[in-house]
């Protein structure tokens, strides 16, 4: 019989392990200047992005932005509110359900669906609203904390 594997949470969370059904989110509006750092950044310089009267005869019907810049905000909430510093995504499952347009308010959500007592592993639900209502990525993600330094 193997012996029991060490629960890693107080070493990882000091002041507690994500529990299931715990949701954080953050807002922000989404400009042009985005795009251009962006594609400063990747180099995506898909005319969907720029050019104002194509896009406009696709069925996006405008500008949209990449969706690295609307996936974004979710790693901002994995890595500073939850599951908190430390943590990075392991694997993304992300469907793109609908454009954000510069000038959108987009709130990212993530909700704790499981939590891994024997390795900091989270398995989260991830969303991404447009402040319309309207859902612009769905799906789900799993996160590996790791224990950060302490400050002295």
């Amino acid at each position: 019989m193997a012996p029991p594997k060490p629960d890693t949470t107080s070493v990882v969370w000091p002041t507690g392990a994500p529990e299931v059904g715990d949701v954080a989110r953050r807002s922000r509006e989404v400009s042009t200047d985005d795009i251009v750092k962006f594609t400063d950044l990747s180099g995506d310089r898909n005319p969907i992005h720029y050019d104002a009267e194509l896009p406009a005869a696709t069925r996006f019907g405008g500008l949209v932005v990449q969706g690295g810049v609307t996936t974004a905000i979710l790693n901002a909430v994995v890595a500073e509110d939850l599951p908190g510093p430390g943590s990075v995504f392991l694997h993304v499952d992300w469907s793109f359900t609908a454009p954000v347009r510069p000038g959108d308010t987009i709130t990212g959500e993530v909700e704790v669906l499981e939590v891994r007592h024997d390795k900091p592993i989270t398995k989260v639900r991830t969303t991404v609203t447009r402040d319309d209502g309207v859902v612009a990525v769905d799906g789900r993600a799993l996160c590996y904390t790791m224990p950060l330094p302490r400050e002295s």
